[in-house]
């Protein structure tokens, strides 16, 4: 399925061939169909896929990011990248930063500016639902006073951790009240989730967060060294970073989907084997188009926020890359 210059590949046992200037799909060596390379931006090759090596070769060579997730749970994989940067100096400059006073700058700016679209988005909340007005009003409170001492106070790491995490307990407290009982959302749980909104968030959490971590290496930072986020072998932290600035959008945007239904519990699996509940994959094909018409509005962004973190980095020198 393509959808604005993302292609997803959500069929198991095809064979993927390079064609002229497009992509051909087998499956039991029939021919399934073609699509072209150009008006493509990136790839996301779920399951069991067999792709050529001239693919490979050809999505590098084009600059076309392909990202690999595995099978139902949707886990990451693995990325592809062609040539990215010639920039070694800005990661040196990254490495600096880290170690500096600059880390507490950038993490006080990401958890101000997170509490702060929490703060808003139970605020809309509450014009719409008369019936949760209480429940908003006291959370959009405390997020109100956490953000006065974000504002007001010389602020540690360690304090401002505890703000966080404070906020963000406060936060979803009340937005699992904007859910129907029968989904079961009862509190934010991952790896796996345990009920259809869970999975919705950590399957919209999971690719936003590769998208991020693709804008950070096309540009010469390196992911896995964060501000906020303290280094974590084989995590990628500055990924992590930004994507806090935009994780109350995914939780707005996981909300409208179930308040207009586009999906339900029918669309959900619980494994019995292993614990989990996981989007279908009939009704994953639903949700790809859907993720990609909200996700334009945020891709631009996310450029945007990582150029200016370069260049905050570069102390306000031109940053070159490729």
């Amino acid at each position: 399925m393509t959808t604005m210059g993302t292609l997803y590949i959500d069929r198991k046992d095809l064979h993927i061939r390079l064609d002229g200037n497009a992509l051909a799909f087998y499956s039991n060596e029939k021919r399934e169909g073609i699509v072209p390379i150009s008006p493509l931006k990136r790839v996301i090759v779920i399951g069991n896929i067999s792709v050529e090596t001239p693919v490979l070769h050809r999505l590098s060579n084009e600059g076309i990011s392909v990202l690999f997730l595995s099978g139902k749970r949707l886990r990451f994989s693995g990325m592809l990248h062609g040539r990215l940067h010639n920039n070694g100096i800005l990661r040196v400059r990254q490495y600096e930063k880290s170690l500096s006073d600059f880390s507490k700058e950038i993490s006080v700016d990401v958890v101000k500016r997170k509490v702060a679209s929490q703060k808003e988005f139970l605020m809309q909340v509450r014009e719409s639902r008369p019936d949760l007005r209480f429940t908003m009003t006291k959370a959009f409170r405390v997020l109100e006073n956490i953000l006065e001492s974000l504002n007001s106070q010389v602020l540690q790491m360690e304090t401002l951790r505890g703000l966080e995490g404070g906020a963000s307990a406060t936060y979803f407290l009340a937005y699992t009240k904007l859910f129907p009982e029968s989904l079961e959302f009862k509190k934010r749980n991952r790896r796996p989730p345990e009920d259809p909104v869970n999975a919705m968030l950590s399957l919209c959490y999971t690719l936003l967060h590769y998208e991020t971590v693709r804008e950070i290496e096309v540009i010469g930072l390196d992911p896995t060294i964060g501000f906020y986020h303290q280094f974590d072998y084989g995590r990628e932290s500055l990924a992590c970073d930004l994507v806090e600035l935009y994780r109350t959008d995914v939780d707005r945007f996981v909300w409208q989907l179930f308040r207009e239904r586009a999906f339900t519990v029918r669309d959900f699996a619980q494994e019995d084997e292993r614990p989990g509940c996981y989007l279908k994959k009939e009704s994953r094909k639903r949700f790809y188009p859907l993720y990609e018409e909200w996700a334009k509005g945020i891709r631009q962004q996310l450029v945007n926020e990582v150029r200016t973190l370069a260049t905050r980095i570069m102390d306000g020198q031109d940053i070159i890359s490729e």
